[in-house]
């Protein structure tokens, strides 16, 4: 026995020595390294030639299963999207049985106990079907999809089951080939063929959806509406509406000024309810800076252009909106709740909508949409902030959103302006004593990436990747560092909608770590995590779901989002301050976690808000 151990570990060290090198660890989405891939023919051109198509995914395999095997990768998510990349690979190739080990590797790596259940749904019942060598495709299809549905618990899947029959009822080859023209195809027209691995990937996997499910995705509507349909009864409890607070006039004490920094608000819907801060030194002529502080001032705020650049107007232009307004308004419903995988009376009128676009409609369409969401935004955002607050007192500052499918090209200028404008505007809070804000926004070095590339912009790969982030820096140490220098503020931010660590993918603010801020992800009606919210430094979890508040104009609709469930915390936070004043950034997170409990989404522990209770806590002095 005593030789044997001493071969064994002679054997070990010879492993350590000459055997395979331990692979790289990756804790940030930044430090993979990128891949260009070049097509020679259109974007479009890959969903139906197969030679083009198999090429490029030979090509795109080759370098994730290499990647796989060199790096150690930290990121459950990335993971998971890198085997669903391979997934693609493997039904485009016909490699069933591939495709099938991957999903199992996918699922043991997801969190939320919803997806667990549902990811890969329609393509084992595909698969399944396929191998069951039935000459009814179709009936054979219908019949494994329903075998798969049928014991299902619903009030766990109902939310992922809707999206993916929203999916596949708004999907359709045209609406691909319009995304295609509009978003890709001008990129590769710059670069001659050449694309990243994000794009490359993105258009195996539309390969996929218009090869394999578009010609059955009547099967998938027709399942799992039946599975809906006999689960109708089996509604969610709502939580929110025992936890709510609503202050009278007689259980506040001061005005308690809340910076709304968003795409724009609509004040005249708050004025009549005096919840609306006054400058009262902009009041004679709104149009100067009469106060010498260097501000262009509105009466009740300030806002930004496109290009950081000072403006008056506190509500976004988008022209006279009167005559078109509740079509426009159905239609960012239907769209909000297409993201966010409610089943609407608005996103099925918007799913039959683009279901029936023609290509070269695919892109006004989208960002007409985009136009009104921008819109109406910050007013729904401050709508949930005010909500029973007679105390409140909204303070406008107003950013301006790319709605564009191809944004504008980042660059350092327009990186050190926004910089300078968020300081600017973080200093105007300060300066007029703003005591909660609300950021229901954020972008990611990735974002910063795609655009340059999107725009032929930057360079070769390298050099690219190097300037996003030199571009994401200045515009992440800016705010940061204005953040910081603002401790009397508590900022309240949104943790983001994609499903993703915010940490792993630098998504600012939600990964910042500061004391006088609070991150913010989202739950329904029932205090589930909703299927959307993203993660990772997120402290406390609110109501994201259906939340019903104003769009300009004084209508009220519902949206869904992480954007919904930061105000819910800025409003709990706001009527704290109500009742106690002198509370600070870190009494109020205190107070707010504090009277949060636990709840659990597969693996992972998160915190859901009880303003009853917090309200109690500050009321026993704790």
């Amino acid at each position: 026995m005593k030789s044997l151990t001493c071969l064994l570990a002679l054997l070990a060290v010879f492993a350590l020595a000459f055997g395979d090198a331990p692979k790289v660890k990756i804790e940030k989405l930044d430090d993979l390294p990128r891949h260009l891939y070049k097509i020679d023919v259109k974007a479009a051109e890959l969903l139906d030639n197969d030679a083009a198509l198999l090429k490029l995914a030979k090509e795109v395999e080759a370098n994730l299963k290499a990647d796989l095997d060199k790096f150690d990768i930290q990121d459950k998510t990335t993971l998971k999207g890198m085997w669903a990349d391979l997934g693609s690979i493997a039904l485009i190739e016909g490699r069933y049985d591939d495709y099938l080990k991957g999903l199992e590797l996918r699922k043991s790596l997801e969190d939320k106990e919803a997806s667990r259940y549902t990811t890969g749904l329609f393509m084992r019942a595909f698969i399944a079907a396929k191998q069951s060598g039935d000459t009814d495709f179709a009936g054979a299809l219908k019949r494994e999809l329903e075998k798969l549905v049928k014991d299902l618990p619903y009030e766990v899947c109902e939310a992922n089951l809707k999206s993916a029959k929203g999916s596949a009822e708004i999907v359709s080859k045209d609406l691909l080939v319009g995304q295609i023209n509009s978003a890709i195809q001008p990129t590769l027209d710059g670069s001659k063929g050449e694309m990243s691995q994000d794009i490359a990937t993105g258009l195996l996997s539309q390969a996929v959806s218009a090869r394999n499910l578009i010609p059955y995705k009547q099967v998938i509507v027709e399942v799992y509406s039946a599975w809906i349909d006999a689960h109708a009864t089996a509604l969610k409890p709502d939580i929110w509406e025992a936890r709510d607070v609503t202050l009278t006039p007689q259980e506040g004490k001061d005005p308690v000024v809340v910076g709304v920094w968003d795409s724009g608000v609509d004040v005249e819907i708050f004025l009549p309810k005096q919840q609306v801060w006054t400058n009262s030194r902009e009041v004679a002529d709104n149009n100067k800076d009469d106060d010498g502080n260097g501000y262009i001032d509105d009466v009740h705020g300030i806002a930004y252009s496109l290009h950081s650049e000072k403006e008056i107007p506190l509500l976004y232009n988008v022209g006279d909106v009167s005559q078109d307004r509740p079509r426009l308004q159905r239609l960012i419903k239907g769209f909000s709740d297409l993201q966010s995988s409610v089943d609407s009376e608005e996103s099925q009128e918007l799913k039959v909508m683009m279901s029936k676009l023609p290509a070269d409609s695919v892109k006004p369409f989208i960002e007409g949409i985009a136009k009104y969401g921008n819109y109406s935004h910050g007013t729904h955002v401050a709508g949930i902030a005010a909500k029973g607050n007679p105390f409140v007192r909204l303070l406008t500052s107003r950013i301006t959103f790319d709605y564009h499918m191809i944004p504008e090209t980042p660059t350092k200028e327009l990186a050190r302006a926004e910089a300078k404008a968020n300081a600017e505007a973080i200093a105007y809070f300060k300066q007029n004593g703003v005591r909660v804000v609300n950021m229901s926004w954020g972008g990611s070095l990735r974002s910063v990436e795609e655009a340059l590339e999107q725009n032929n912009a930057g360079g070769s790969v390298d050099e690219r990747k190097q300037l996003a982030r030199e571009i994401f820096e200045i515009s992440k140490d800016g705010l940061f560092e204005a953040m910081k220098g603002a401790p009397e503020i508590l900022f309240v931010v949104s943790a983001g909608n994609s499903n993703s660590d915010n940490e792993f993918e630098e998504f600012m603010p939600s990964s910042f770590v500061l004391p006088n801020m609070l991150t913010v992800g989202a739950v329904d009606q029932a205090g589930d995590e909703t299927s959307f919210t993203s993660f990772g430094k997120t402290e406390v979890y609110a109501n994201g779901f259906e939340v019903l508040s104003y769009v300009p104009g004084g209508d009220q609709i519902k949206y869904n989002g992480t954007s919904m469930s930061s105000p819910n915390v800025t409003n709990l936070a706001a009527k704290l301050l109500a009742r106690n004043a002198k509370l600070n950034p870190t009494q109020l997170r205190e107070l707010i976690i504090n009277g949060s409990e636990e709840r659990k989404s597969g693996d992972r522990i998160f915190r859901l808000i009880n303003p009853r209770r917090s309200m109690e806590l500050l009321a026993a002095g704790k």
